[in-house]
């Protein structure tokens, strides 16, 4: 039976590494694995933190002692879509060991677009020996975040680190040192000056499906690169893959890279797995490591023990 002192853990995700990782984390706090087989119909009503990914609804009605849930991973819409969601504070996993992760997933990308990644990847495995000449340098080409929460912000100090032009866009207007910012009044001037066009947005109801041809068709096309790249490493919801498929094959971008994908694992029937301009990765970009998400709820259990406000608290009026 849980006390009031119980953790739940719901994550679908690196059983062995979740099971690794609870033989030291919460220390003085019981633990109830909801991976663990043993541990499945263990009472929950008396628990007082879950952390979740992808829960299933009947979670909610068995614990129904919750003070705070804590998403497994950067997003939330997974706990957000949840019927019968109960009212409580929803927190976001923020850690440097994610956060640095997705930009280092950014940055490669940029790179591997600039320096013709895919042409030398083509000659190599021809056996030919050639240099691609016109090389531009990263200053020549403007790359376009669209999210400037804390993984795109730290994505745009990185890239300007490496001598991109960066720009921002968000929903509302923020303040970046050393990038220009957007709103919503100025996406199509945004757009327009962008040609690597890097989504690392949340799932809501504005962004459902945003990235689709009519978006990508007001991209820069008169850039060095030859064309738009769009890099997608949010949210799978947020991009309309049928219009991806379209605009690769017929050039409304020139190339693009995905780690999130409509529905996921991404099935092999998808044209996607055969185009020669795409990068594929399968949700890798920003793996949550799961000791530094432990630690990150022991932290903020802390906090509440202490008097403290929760930190990164979803408000659900926008979806993040």
């Amino acid at each position: 039976m849980s006390d009031q002192n119980s953790i739940i853990v719901d994550l679908k995700f690196g059983r062995d590494d979740v099971a690794k990782a609870l033989k030291t984390a919460f220390p003085g706090r019981s633990v109830i694995d909801l991976g663990d087989p043993t541990q499945k119909d263990i009472d929950l009503s008396q628990a007082s933190y879950a952390v979740v990914w992808k829960p299933d609804p009947s979670l909610f009605s068995r614990a129904a002692s919750l003070k705070a849930i804590f998403s497994g991973g950067a997003g939330v819409d997974h706990v957000l879509s949840v019927p019968g969601l109960p009212n409580l504070p929803v927190v976001r996993f923020v850690d440097r060991s994610l956060t640095d992760r997705m930009s280092e997933w950014v940055v490669w990308q940029c790179l591997h677009h600039l320096r013709h990644g895919f042409a030398y990847a083509r000659q190599q495995r021809a056996k030919t020996w050639n240099e691609i000449g016109g090389q531009p340098e990263a200053r020549d080409v403007t790359v376009g975040v669209m999210g400037l929460g804390v993984l795109g912000s730290d994505a745009a100090q990185k890239l300007k680190t490496m001598g991109f032009n960066v720009i921002g866009w968000s929903r509302r207007k923020k303040e970046i040192a050393g990038v220009e910012t957007f709103d919503v009044a100025t996406l199509d001037d945004f757009l327009a000056r962008t040609d690597i066009l890097v989504g690392l947005l949340p799932l809501t109801a504005e962004t459902h499906g945003l990235f689709d041809r009519a978006l990508f068709s007001k991209l820069r096309r008169d850039g060095v690169l030859g064309g738009p790249i769009f890099l997608n490493a949010g949210r799978g919801g947020s991009q309309v893959e049928v219009d991806i498929i379209d605009c690769l094959r017929d050039g409304t971008l020139k190339a693009a890279s995905l780690d999130i994908f409509e529905r996921e694992p991404l099935s092999t029937e998808s044209p996607l797995w055969q185009m020669d301009n795409l990068v594929i990765t399968p949700h890798a970009a920003a793996a949550s490591d799961v000791r530094a998400l432990f630690r990150h709820v022991e932290e903020q259990i802390q906090r509440v023990e202490a008097g403290q406000p929760l930190q990164h608290v979803v408000d659900r009026s926008v979806g993040y």
